[in-house]
C-alpha cells in the first residue's frame, strides 16, 4: 500500500512527528537516576544524538563505561498543545546503548544536528551539557490505538509530518477562535459521542483527530482527509471538505 492511498499515518511518521512534538524526553538506565534530554535527533545511522546535564549521574555512567556503554531506555512524551484531561498523545521508547561522543567530534555532531534541527538547546553542549550517542536497538510507539514497534530502518526512510512545527499553534488558535469550525467537525462524529466535549486533539496531512471528553471517558477519533495534503493551501481546501462547506476553494456565492 503506497502513502497515497493511507488514510492514517505509518508507525514510522508517527515516531518522527513525536520526536519533533515531544516537550519531554527522559534517558533512563538501570541504577542510575534519570536524566532530561532536551536534543534527542535522529543520526543518518539510526542511532539518537541527546544532550544530558552534564553534572548527572547518567553523564557520569556513560562516561566510565566508555566504548562498552550503558543499556538505557529513552522515552519521549508527546503532549496535547491544548489543557486535556489526559494530555499524553503518545509516548516512544528507544532502547539501547548509550555512549559518550568523543570530544574532537562533538564540534562536527552538533554541526550536522543543527543543519536538521537549528535548536538554541545546541549551544548548550560544553556548557552544562553533554552530548550522548544511542545507538537504537528498538523503536516503540504507544497511544490510544495501542503500541507498535517500528525499525531502524523504517524510521530513516520516513519524515515527520509537514504541519509538524505549526500543528500546535493552528490546534490552539481552532479551540480558541473558531468554535463553529470545531461545531462542523464535531458534527461528522458518531451521536453517542457528540453528548461529551469536543477538542482539537491532532492534526496531520491525513486528517484531524477530536479528542471527546465525556463522562464515560475519553475516546479519540480521526477525521481523514479525502486524500493527504502537502501544503498549506491544499490543506485548507481539505478541511473545508471535511467541514461540508460547499465553496471548497474559497469562493464566494455569486449574488444574484
Amino acid at each position: 500500500m503506497t502513502s497515497a492511498t493511507l488514510s492514517t499515518p505509518t508507525t514510522a511518521e508517527r515516531v518522527r512527528s513525536a520526536c519533533v512534538h515531544a516537550a519531554g524526553a527522559i534517558l533512563a538506565a538501570d541504577s542510575v537516576p534519570p536524566a532530561p534530554a532536551p536534543i534527542h535527533h535522529l543520526m543518518p545511522d539510526g542511532s539518537f544524538a541527546l544532550t544530558v546535564p552534564s553534572d548527572s549521574a547518567m553523564a557520569r555512567a556513560a562516561t566510565e563505561a566508555g566504548a562498552d556503554g550503558v543499556a538505557a531506555v529513552l522515552e519521549l512524551t508527546d503532549y496535547a498543545p491544548l489543557p486535556l484531561r489526559e494530555p499524553v498523545r503518545s509516548l516512544v521508547w528507544v532502547r539501547g546503548q548509550v555512549h559518550p561522543v568523543p570530544s574532537h567530534t562533538v564540534r562536527e555532531m552538533v554541526d550536522m544536528i543543527a543543519t536538521d534541527n537549528p535548536d538554541p538547546a545546541l549551544l548548550d553542549i560544553g556548557a552544562g551539557q553533554s552530548l550522548l550517542l544511542l545507538g537504537a536497538d528498538s523503536v516503540v510507539v504507544a497511544d490510544a490505538t495501542g503500541a507498535e514497534p517500528v525499525a531502524v530502518a523504517d524510521l530513516l526512510a520516513a519524515q515527520p509530518d509537514p504541519f509538524c512545527e505549526f500543528e500546535a499553534a493552528w490546534l490552539q488558535h481552532l479551540d480558541k477562535d473558531h468554535p463553529e469550525v470545531l461545531n462542523r467537525l464535531a458534527g461528522k462524529l458518531p451521536a453517542a459521542l457528540r453528548r461529551g466535549q469536543v477538542r482539537p486533539l491532532g492534526l496531520d496531512r491525513y486528517g484531524v483527530r477530536l479528542r471527546v471528553e465525556s463522562p464515560d471517558g475519553d475516546h479519540d477519533v480521526r477525521l481523514p482527509f479525502p486524500n493527504p495534503v502537502a501544503d498549506v493551501g491544499d490543506l485548507g481546501r481539505a478541511i473545508r471538505m471535511l467541514m461540508g462547506c460547499p465553496f471548497v476553494n474559497g469562493l464566494r456565492a455569486r449574488r444574484l
